[in-house]
């Protein structure tokens, strides 16, 4: 049975790049045939400077983000393109009432979602001491990876901003690079458009003895390729078909492979859209498809739920990760791969205590609105 497709034609904003204004400058030396008079120093005391606000958050209660930047210098909309374009998105897009709850929300270490576990995010103290163990523990289970000639496999999914890049940055922090790869395609050549749609993937599986953490995977045909009209309805449903079987050679090939989703709420999802925007040092991170995507959410989320419908399988689960609290996410995700590989020298009482309200299986876990699709709406 085939469900329908809902393939959008909305319009990406356009963003164009601000290029800054060319200086030049030139000393010239004066002639000693025109000697220059003394200049007397003026008595008055030159004005001091005004000074400059550094604060990339959203302090000013109510006030849309478009309009915090009006209380920046002249150039902010140069040094901040993307506020006004969320500004706008958010308007189009999000509903008043959450948007509302996520200006009024000034506290950092508050969680606004109603359905995470927990009320404000883990202290760094235990965090630090926590994550400082686990990487220990990683180091150990390299080691291993490389005596016993293993090879591991995982891949981070999940919606844009849900601290996917965060959680591999912690799990490779300590790793020797040589036998942790990070992987993180760009979007593909003409050439790999003509190839097998996992064929560029294949490429960089691990040899013996090596680990590889796909930074997005073959998984974005199911999401971004799907919502975005980026692939044919034949397309996407062939790989639906595929992908389970390409995984399954995968795990029967001796690959140890992990999937881990990281599940964001639309509340702090936007939160963190909202932060970036106006962050000299993260908004980078943000892209005319991320902002389009705000847009989005009750399409990527039956992307999701008929992803993982067709792709969690006994050969290669799916593990949830709730990540609106990125050190509760982060220390849980490294938990759970140590957990599943049989290193020598393993300390159980630190991986012993996962929490199964932040990691678990996606039966179990996911985000208001959120459920599992019945077989009846599956693809086919």
């Amino acid at each position: 049975m085939r469900i329908p497709l809902r393939n959008s034609n909305t319009e990406q904003p356009s963003i164009e790049p601000q290029s800054a204004a060319e200086t030049s400058g030139s000393l010239e030396m004066e002639s000693a045939a025109h000697p220059v008079e003394p200049v007397m120093e003026s008595s008055t005391t030159p004005p001091e400077p005004k000074p400059v606000n550094n604060d990339s958050g959203l302090k000013e209660t109510g006030r849309t983000i478009s309009e915090n930047a009006k209380a920046e210098p002249a150039d902010a909309s140069h040094a901040f393109p993307m506020v006004s374009v969320i500004d706008k998105k958010i308007e189009e897009s999000v509903p008043a009432e959450l948007a509302e709850k996520v200006r009024n929300s000034v506290d950092k270490k508050e969680i606004i979602s109603s359905v995470y576990p927990f009320d404000t995010m883990m202290k760094s103290k235990e965090y630090n001491r926590q994550i400082e163990l686990l990487q220990i523990e990683l180091v150990k289970m390299q080691s291993w990876v490389g005596k016993s000639g293993e090879r591991i496999v995982a891949v981070f999914e999940g919606r844009d901003a849900a601290g996917k890049g965060g959680t591999i940055k912690r799990f490779v922090e300590n790793l020797n690079p040589r036998g942790a790869r990070v992987v993180a395609l760009a979007k593909p050549s003409e050439t790999e458009s003509g190839q097998w749609y996992f064929q560029r993937y294949v490429q960089s599986m691990p040899t013996k003895g090596e680990m590889v953490l796909f930074d997005r995977s073959w998984y974005n045909r199911a999401g971004v390729e799907r919502v975005m009209g980026f692939c044919k309805p034949n397309e996407y449903l062939e790989f639906m078909r595929q992908a389970p079987e390409f995984e399954r050679m995968l795990a029967r090939s001796g690959i140890r492979l992990f999937k881990f989703w990281f599940s964001v709420s639309r509340e702090e999802q936007l939160r963190r859209f909202m932060s970036r925007a106006k962050d000299p040092l993260k908004q980078w991170k943000l892209s005319p498809m991320d902002v389009e995507s705000l847009g989005r959410w009750d399409q990527y989320t039956e992307a999701k739920e008929s992803m993982l419908f067709y792709s969690d399988t006994a050969d290669a689960p799916w593990t949830i990760v709730r990540s609106d609290d990125k050190k509760r996410a982060r220390l849980n995700a490294i938990k759970y791969l140590l957990s599943q590989v049989p290193y020598e020298g393993k300390d159980r009482s630190l991986i012993d205590d996962l929490d199964p309200k932040i990691v678990g299986p996606a039966t179990e876990i996911y985000e208001s609105g959120e459920k599992m699709i019945p077989a009846a709406l599956s693809p086919s």
